[in-house]
This record gives C-alpha cells, structure tokens and sequence, in this order.
C-alpha cells in the first residue's frame, strides 16, 4: 500500500461518515444555519453510530478508529456541515483525544466512556479576549487551597459551550511563569460557579455551532481534576491543538470537494449563449484549478494523518495541510458563488454556507499567520542564545 491508497478498514469509516453526513446532517444543516440552533438530533444519531467515540480506544467505549481514519470522517462530515464537524473536532479532537493521550488512569475510566457515548459533551476551554493563539498570556486564574483548586476568569469563543458535560479549562497557577504556569482542569458542566452564555453577536459562520462565554467565578476543583502535571498545561494544550489543526484541515477538504461538486454540476447544465457554460473556457480553467487545489489539501492532509498513525512527529505537516487546506477553502468557496452567480448569493444553494464557514477555517485552532509561523519556525529553527 502506498501513502494514498486507503485500506478496508478505512473505507468503511470513510462510507459511514459519508453516509451519516448524507442522511442525517445535510437535510438539516441549511435551517439549523439560518436559526442559529445546534442540531441535538442529528448529533445525537451521530452518537448512536459511534462517532462521537470515533478517535477513542474500544475498551473506552470508542470506534478505535486511528488518525487516518477520523481524518476522512472529518472530510466527510465538513463536506455537509461545518458546524457539526467543528462540535465533533473539539469533542473527540480536542477533547476526548487529548485526554486518552494525557489523562491519569482515573479519569480516563471516569470521562471517557461517557464522552464516547455523548452522555457528556466535550468543550476545550482555553481561548480568552486577551489570549489565543499566545497561550502563555492567559489570565484565567486557578488558586490552590486545601483538597484543590478555586478557578477564576472567563473565557470566550469556546465552541460546544452551552451544552457540554465537561469543560478541559486551561488556566495559570502563576501569570508570571507564563506558559510555566499553564495548568489544564476538568471542570463538571453543572459546577458551582459556572456561568455560560451564548456570544453577543452573530457569527460570519458556523452558525449552528454553539459558541460561548464562560465565566469561572471561584468554581471548584479537586486535586484529582489536574490533567498531567501542575505547571504542564501548555504541553497538553498544544498537545490538543495537534490534533484539532488535523480535524480542522480534513473539514477544510471537505468544504473544497463540496464547492467542487457544486461547480460541476451547476456548470454541466446551466446554458448561456447558446451552450453549456462548462464549455467555456474560464469555467473550464476554474474548474481545472479547483480540482488542482482540493487534490493538493487532501493529500497533504493525508500525508499528516499518515504521520500520525505512525506516531511520527508532524507539527510542521498539520500546520501546512491546515494553512493551505483552509486557505485554497475561502478562496475556491468565493469563486464558487461567482461561478454560480445569483444562485451563490442566497442559500437557495450551499455554497453560500461554505463561503461564510471557510473564514472561520483560517482562525480556528491558530490564524493562518499563526501556521506560518509554526510552519517557518520548524524549518529554520531558533537562534541560539549563549551567556
């Protein structure tokens, strides 16, 4: 097999998310975008077909699907709805993932099979109105008295908010220890202290997602509710973002595919002038280009998805699937409304849609400016400082 030929096993995850993305997601994704209301339905249906354990172990109660195979889940579902790809990509992603991979035995056996079940819903809590892409500035406070800890601060932009069960909250022991003193917290949905409310004004995109303000008044936890160790909350954060950046790029590819489909056809049967508009030749170069750049994402995608499975380390692969993917996304979705002209500029079609998620593909889990500094930094290192 070479580093693009998918297996038996992958083609079966691959088939059902298509599937539920056909079935369950794409009859209720254009009104749940206009009504800005999280589709519990079908998320719930997604849940009984296991996905929302789709990246845990199966003695967890999860698919045991490895990277590549949640990667093409992703596509799949981003094709249809980018706002349920994103609740998925921080549930299993940034959340369920990142806590196999770093959570103490205890609260592996406590959370994780309900997350794999969607008892509980997963929301990662690290985002602040002065802190995003620089997690070393957090403000969020978590204050040690005896038996644990007190948090203090709010968060913003946290997507799943409303409805999650479990909040992985990224808060600092010390401001002045900056990324030294990054702590991660599990923190109950229904904890004292807790407050959440839907953000003020409405989104470009994702807009069936649930985006929320969080504010930590005091709000209580145990020793037992450190994830890893004190003072190693970056590395768990960032540890998180590697596999978000991942899930984010495959929904990006998702989106290209979906604009490419609607290109296709509407070109294959729209007349003008006399004939088919596939038959000229600007259509058949934007066309031609499309097909170039969703090829391009997916196999740069797959080529990160790959490096996962085997463990490799990869942070400079994901930073350029996701930065190429979500970029080649808003352009390609722009072109898509032109090509299909006043049919593009309502959501009588999904290209609309896909206009206005793809913006948010770029800021997602790190700006595009942010993974090309990742992406440059890998390449040519640090300087040293010597003295």
């Amino acid at each position: 097999m070479n580093g693009f030929d998918l297996s038996p096993a992958e083609v079966e995850a691959r088939d059902l998310a298509r599937r539920l993305a056909e079935d369950v997601l794409r009859p209720v994704a254009r009104a749940a975008d206009e009504e800005r209301r999280f589709p519990a339905d079908a998320v719930r249906e997604l849940a009984r077909h296991g996905l929302l354990g789709m990246g845990l172990p199966t003695e967890h109660g999860g698919l045991g699907w490895d990277a590549m195979q949640t990667t093409l889940a992703f596509e799949e579902l981003g094709r249809a709805d980018q706002s349920v790809r994103g609740f998925l990509t921080v549930h299993c992603s940034l959340v369920s993932q990142c806590l196999a991979g770093a959570a103490s035995g205890e609260q592996k056996r406590e959370w994780l099979p309900r997350l794999a079940s969607g008892e509980v819903f997963g929301a990662y809590a690290l985002t602040e109105r002065e802190a995003g892409s620089d997690a070393g500035a957090i403000s969020t406070r978590a204050v040690r008295e005896a038996g644990g800890w007190r948090i203090h601060g709010e968060k913003v932009w946290i997507t799943n908010g409303l409805s999650a069960g479990l909040f992985l909250v990224m808060a600092t022991v010390d401001p002045a220890l900056r990324h030294k003193g990054v702590t991660a917290f599990l923190v109950r949905g229904d904890a004292p202290g807790l407050r959440r409310e839907r953000i003020p004004h409405v989104e470009l995109g994702h807009r069936a997602s649930e985006h929320a303000v969080l504010t930590f008044d005091g709000v209580q936890v145990r020793e037992s509710d450190v994830v890893g160790e004190v003072g190693k909350g970056f590395a768990v954060a960032m540890g998180g973002l590697d596999h978000g950046r991942l899930g984010v790029a495959a929904g990006a590819v998702g989106t290209l595919q979906a604009c490419l489909d609607a290109v296709t056809s509407f070109a294959r049967t729209r007349r003008q002038f006399g004939k088919r508009i596939a038959d000229f030749q600007m259509v058949q170069e934007r066309v031609a280009d499309l097909s170039c750049d969703t090829d391009a994402a997916r196999l740069l995608t797959w080529r990160a998805a790959r490096m996962a499975v085997r463990g490799e380390p990869r942070t400079r692969e994901v930073s350029q699937a996701k930065l190429f993917a979500t970029e080649a996304a808003c352009r390609w979705a722009s072109e898509s409304v032109l090509l299909l002209g006043s049919r593009g500029c309502s959501n009588e079609t999904d290209v609309e849609r896909h206009l206005r998620d793809a913006q948010a593909l770029r800021v997602y889990e790190g700006t595009s400016l942010i993974q090309r500094i990742v992406i440059a930094r890998e390449i040519l290192g640090r300087e040293e400082k010597h003295g």
